[in-house]
């Protein structure tokens, strides 16, 4: 098993996404890329903890690339937006990719710059090393599956997850 740390906005949408995805085993809400130490979710929506909502994505690597991991992270968001994603404003709510090994460091960039060619705007996902990965807490796990009627879940995640359901199984 392999793992990638990925942030694109709330990690509610992308956990409902990658859960959705054959080849992936688990996936881990959490907090990373910042300085803060044991961040929680009130301190890292404030903004000043320099953390991303990101999701922790352990993968089978002999079932699914990182590669199209990637490729789905990038359909998911707006890599091109600067420190937000529709209505979520904020670093916080960042596109970031945090790596473990260079392997996955060279890999990150031959994606992003093949993508680069689909935008008209500039990919600005931060690309940086993990340093550490703090899990978000308990009530964040599952939010799409457990709360599929709340207004966030049937109006901002049901239509991405629907697009890149159907984007991935063509």
């Amino acid at each position: 098993m392999e793992e990638i740390i990925l942030g694109g906005g709330c990690f509610w949408c992308l956990e409902a996404i990658f859960q959705r995805i054959d080849g992936i085993d688990s996936i881990i809400s959490g907090y990373a890329g910042g300085h803060t130490d044991n961040p929680t979710y009130e301190k890292v929506l404030i903004g000043d903890t320099g953390h991303a909502e990101v999701v922790k994505v352990r993968f089978n690597p002999s079932k699914i690339t990182l590669e199209k991991i990637l490729k789905i992270f990038l359909l998911a968001h707006d890599p091109t937006s600067l420190n937000r994603q529709g209505a979520d404003i904020g670093t916080q709510y960042r596109s970031i990719i945090l790596y473990s090994n260079e392997k996955q460091r060279k890999i990150i960039e031959e994606v992003i710059k093949k993508a680069q060619g689909e935008y008209s705007d500039l990919i600005v996902t931060e690309v940086k090393k993990l340093e550490k990965f703090y899990e978000a807490e308990g009530y964040h796990r599952d939010s799409y599956n457990n709360n599929p009627n709340v207004g966030y879940c049937r109006f901002i995640i049901k239509p991405k997850l629907d697009k890149i359901i159907n984007e991935v199984s063509e």
